[in-house]
C-alpha cells in the first residue's frame, strides 16, 4: 500500500527548495559582485584593518575549503584560514602581559645578596644562594652572579685571596703605630730656639714614643 500523501511534507520540501535556491542566488550575485570588485582594483593590493582580518577570518572558518575557493575573491582561502589560526593563537597568547627579559631581583633582596657576599668573603654563589632560601628568598645562582658582577664584587675565590683595608686594620692593629711631628719653641743660653719633635703612637695602647 503506497504511503498517504502528506500536504505539510509536501510544503516544507518546497520552501526548503525554494530557501536553498534563493540563497544559492546570493551568493553568486555576491561572488560576481566580488569579482567586478576584484577586476576594478586590478593588481592593487588591499590593506585590512585587524578588526577585518578578524571578521573575515571568523566567516571564513564556517565555510569549507572548497566553498571559499569558489567565493573568495579579494584574499584566497589559505590567507583566510592562516587569518584563523593566527586569531586563535593570540587567544591563549600571553606575550603581551609579560614585561621583556627577565624580571629585575627585588632591590631589598639585591642588597641583601651585595651583604652576605661582603660580610662572608668565602661564601660562593650555592652557599648565599642556601642562605637566601633559608630566609624565604629563592635565587639561582646565575641571578647572584649577575648582582654581585653589577656591583662590582668578584667571585668567592678571588674575594677570599683580596683583603680589604678595613681587614687589613683590623688583623694589624696592635702593630700599628701612627706618625706626626711639632714644633715647639724653647729659650736656651743662646736665645729662642725652634726645635720639630717627631712621635709616634701605638693605635692599640694609644701610647706614645
Amino acid at each position: 500500500m503506497s504511503a498517504l500523501f502528506n500536504p505539510l511534507s509536501f510544503v516544507v520540501s518546497c520552501l526548503s527548495g525554494w530557501l536553498n535556491q534563493h540563497q544559492q542566488h546570493v551568493i553568486d550575485y555576491l561572488t560576481e559582485e566580488n569579482h567586478i570588485l576584484r577586476e576594478q582594483l586590478g593588481d592593487r593590493r588591499l590593506l585590512f584593518t585587524d578588526d577585518q582580518r578578524r571578521r573575515l577570518a571568523a566567516r571564513a572558518k564556517e565555510l569549507s575549503r572548497s566553498v571559499l575557493a569558489q567565493v573568495a575573491t579579494i584574499v584566497t582561502p589559505a590567507t583566510l584560514l592562516a587569518w584563523h589560526r593566527k586569531l586563535i593563537a593570540s587567544k591563549y597568547d600571553g606575550s603581551a602581559h609579560r614585561k621583556p627579559g627577565r624580571p629585575r631581583t627585588d632591590a631589598e633582596v639585591e642588597t641583601l645578596v651585595v651583604r652576605m657576599a661582603k660580610e662572608n668573603r668565602s661564601w660562593g654563589y650555592d652557599r648565599i644562594m642556601g642562605a637566601l632560601a633559608n630566609l624565604g628568598h629563592k635565587l639561582s645562582a646565575n641571578t647572584i652572579a649577575t648582582i654581585l658582577k653589577r656591583h662590582g664584587i668578584e667571585p668567592a675565590p678571588e674575594r677570599e685571596r683580596k683583603t680589604t683595608w678595613k681587614e687589613f686594620i683590623s688583623r694589624h692593629f696592635d702593630q700599628i703605630a701612627a706618625t706626626d711631628f711639632f714644633s715647639v719653641e724653647v729659650w736656651t743660653l743662646t736665645g729662642l730656639q725652634r726645635f720639630m719633635v717627631l712621635f709616634f703612637i701605638e693605635l692599640s695602647s694609644r701610647r706614645v714614643q
